[in-house]
């Protein structure tokens, strides 16, 4: 079934938690990501980038995602993901996608304000959320330390105004990681996550999970962020997993591939703490 994330990260927030958002560019991946969630019994952030249509057309996107998350035996946020585009955008929230977000955290501050109000009033007169960048989280090809990359620190002052002045329903901000893989380490700002926070009431959302380091991903779940995003890790997971099979033929290479998503998912709902929705619930 399709749901807003609106309930699931009062929850999240709440209760220490976050939750995955892999990204789909197929049917295989799309299939996977709901198989693993429903194993868990624990909802997911289904989410197609934009970015992605280089790899599947919008329209199939909408059509495999509503697809496989109205059938889902546990709630689906479709999302759309890193919405740089109003005509994108918008289609996507009347094709079904109860969630967007719109990406102008390479524009000035005023303009990042204007283009997401404009988002937020269609969004939500049609019962979908939205979501937001303040900062900007930069290319992990780019990133060799915290002090040489291209991300954009989000000030506490920043979070805080751009989130009365939107009214957004989520917020990614930039402390640290970054999108892809990495060149080096990252480094997390743990101190500026606990002051945003504090100081921001709206649910808060990390960008580039993937290889950020699992103890680091814990400390972000249970430090305030409600939903880590997380693709490369994903495809790694599953091109190593046809690597390592012994294919008789094209069926047996694309279980492999949906295999190994699937286990790297599981994987990382259990470094978020995701069960503890299911205590949320008693």
């Amino acid at each position: 079934m399709i749901v807003t994330s609106k309930e699931l990260f009062k929850a999240a927030r709440k209760h220490n938690f976050a939750f995955p958002a892999p990204n789909y560019v197929d049917q295989i991946s799309a299939s996977a990501h709901i198989a693993a969630a429903e194993k868990l019994g624990l909802p997911v952030i289904l989410a197609f980038a934009e970015a992605h249509q280089t790899y599947l057309p919008f329209d199939e996107a909408a059509a495999i995602g509503r697809f496989y998350a109205e059938k889902a035996k546990v709630p689906v946020v479709l999302h759309l993901d890193h919405g740089q585009t109003k005509e994108t955008i918008f289609r996507a929230i009347d094709q079904g996608f109860r969630s967007v977000m719109i990406d102008a955290s390479s524009q000035p501050f005023e303009e990042n304000v204007r283009q997401t109000r404009e988002i937020v009033a269609y969004a939500h007169l049609r019962g979908a959320v939205v979501e937001a960048e303040i900062g900007h989280v930069g290319g992990g090809d780019e990133y060799k330390d915290a002090a040489n990359c291209d991300n954009i620190y989000t000030t506490v002052e920043e979070a805080k105004r751009f989130a009365d002045l939107t009214e957004v329903d989520s917020l990614a901000i930039s402390i640290g990681t970054a999108h892809g893989a990495y060149k080096g380490t990252p480094v997390i700002d743990f101190e500026r996550l606990a002051e945003i926070r504090n100081a921001v009431r709206t649910p808060l959302v990390l960008h580039g999970g993937s290889s950020s380091g699992d103890e680091n991903l814990r400390r972000c779940a249970e430090g305030g962020i409600s939903k880590i995003n997380i693709y490369t890790d994903l495809i790694v997971a599953a091109f190593n997993r046809a690597k390592e099979c012994h294919a008789n033929g094209y069926y047996d290479l694309r279980d492999a591939q949906r295999q190994g998503m699937m286990e790297c998912l599981e994987h990382y709902y259990n470094v978020f703490g995701t069960e503890r929705y299911l205590e949320a619930l008693k």
